[in-house]
């Protein structure tokens, strides 16, 4: 007797069943479930199952557990319900539920409506509406409508309208509405419109609307709203109204300015209330606009009054008596 080769049935059997399922069920079920409604092997839309379920379009689910295999999501956002935990494939994307938990790949990207929680992959983008939690990977890139926390690598950005936390790598920028923590790479950027802190690598600029605090190397400038702390390095800029920490950059500017500055081009206090610096600033023109509380060096030094001393070619001491104002080599407040 001649043997059969099953495959070729069985793949036929698959496909008949993906397609006719829909018809073939009851109405509540909405799929062909072998052995048991709810356990087993599904074949379409069952809207809650554990097992290994084949479908087409994903719709009103409420809970599937296991293997959830489909080709796409409803496209009305409304019928984007329910929890799938497991492994979740996408072909060609893995959507079409409001929170998806454990492995989800999609061909074309990964994502939920809510919450998206465990290791997902697009080769596209993944992303969710609402937090995002895990090692997320899109090619293109990987978002969040309100926080990402993990690892995530977008090819060209990763972003969060919230927070963003953790080792985030985007080929052209890493950016949160919120605040951006952790270890942040972006190709031209990285920022935050809250405060940014941990280890940030902008290919162009780093900026915060808020605190910047950490390790910031940029190739052109560091920035924020509000405070700057640690360690600054860039290429062109450093500026924030207060800093606080080590900057290693051709120019430096805030209102408040404590630690260590090398600007070999320019350092400046803007002259507002309370402007100040305290440490040591090395500049070719250290422009103080206020009070100088420790050492500046540099061709020009300039300050309003000065708690410490000058040392350049020329020195400028405002409040001094006249005759001391201007001194080479030396000068303090007399």
């Amino acid at each position: 007797m001649r043997k059969l080769n099953a495959l070729p049935i069985v793949s036929a059997l698959l496909l008949a069943a993906l397609l006719l399922s829909p018809a073939l069920s009851p109405v509540h079920a909405q799929g062909l479930n072998i052995p048991s409604r709810n356990w087993g092997l599904s074949f379409g839309n069952s809207t809650k199952f554990n097992g290994i379920r084949f479908n087409i379009i994903d719709k009103d689910i409420e809970r599937i557990n296991g293997i959830n295999i489909s080709a796409w999501g409803h496209k009305d956002s409304e019928r984007q319900t329910g929890t799938v935990n497991g492994i979740s494939i996408g072909l060609p994307a893995s959507f079409g539920c409001e929170n998806l938990n454990g492995l989800s790949i999609g061909i074309v990207g990964a994502g939920a409506k809510n919450d998206i929680k465990g290791i997902n992959l697009g080769l596209l983008a993944s992303g969710t509406g609402n937090d995002a939690v895990g090692l997320n990977f899109g090619a293109l890139g990987t978002g969040a409508g309100n926080n990402m926390t993990g690892i995530n690598v977008g090819g060209l950005g990763a972003g969060a309208g919230g927070d963003l936390k953790g080792i985030n790598v985007g080929g052209l920028g890493a950016g949160a509405g919120g605040d951006l923590k952790g270890i942040n790479i972006g190709g031209l950027g990285a920022g935050a419109g809250g405060d940014l802190k941990g280890i940030n690598i902008g290919g162009l600029g780093i900026g915060a609307g808020g605190d910047v605090t950490g390790i910031n190397l940029a190739c052109l400038g560091v920035g924020a709203g509000e405070h700057l702390r640690g360690i600054s390095i860039a290429g062109l800029g450093v500026g924030a109204p207060e800093i606080t920490g080590l900057q290693v950059t051709l120019a430096c500017g805030g209102n408040q300015v404590r630690g260590i500055t090398i600007a070999p081009a320019y350092f400046r206090i803007e002259a507002e209330e309370g402007a100040c610096m305290k440490g040591l600033s090395v500049s070719a023109f250290n422009h103080i606009m206020g009070d100088q509380f420790g050492v500046a060096i540099g061709i020009f030094n300039y300050a309003y009054a000065v708690h410490g001393f000058q040392l350049g070619v020329l020195n400028h001491v405002r409040n001094n008596p006249r005759g001391l104002r201007w001194l080479p080599v030396f000068n303090t407040s007399f």
